[in-house]
């Protein structure tokens, strides 16, 4: 399947239809060939589940990533002191 880059948002549905078909899809910009969308080879639908990424649970053993959002208020609670101190004001209390 060939399609410009202009009418890309319109037909996005249509592309997806042919990825699936396993069809690769050239993006056309002024006429030329720009890109070239390739479908993912089916490996199984195992690798395609999120929760099967090796990415998932990398810092599952990390004591001080137990809950991640602690972890990163706590890293721009820091930050955010640091830029209101670099500016001489007093660092407001956070609202909850």
């Amino acid at each position: 399947m060939n399609i410009s880059v202009e009418t890309l948002p319109q037909r996005l549905a249509k592309v997806m239809e042919a990825l699936d078909r396993n069809e690769p899809v050239v993006l056309l910009h002024e006429g030329k060939e720009f890109a070239r969308l390739q479908p993912v080879p089916d490996s199984g639908d195992e690798i395609r589940r999120i929760k099967n990424h090796p990415a998932v649970g990398m810092w599952a053993d990390r004591e001080d990533m137990k809950d991640p959002a602690e972890w990163v208020r706590e890293k721009r609670g820091r930050r955010r002191e640091r830029l209101f101190a670099a500016h001489g004001r007093a660092c407001p209390e956070r609202r909850t």
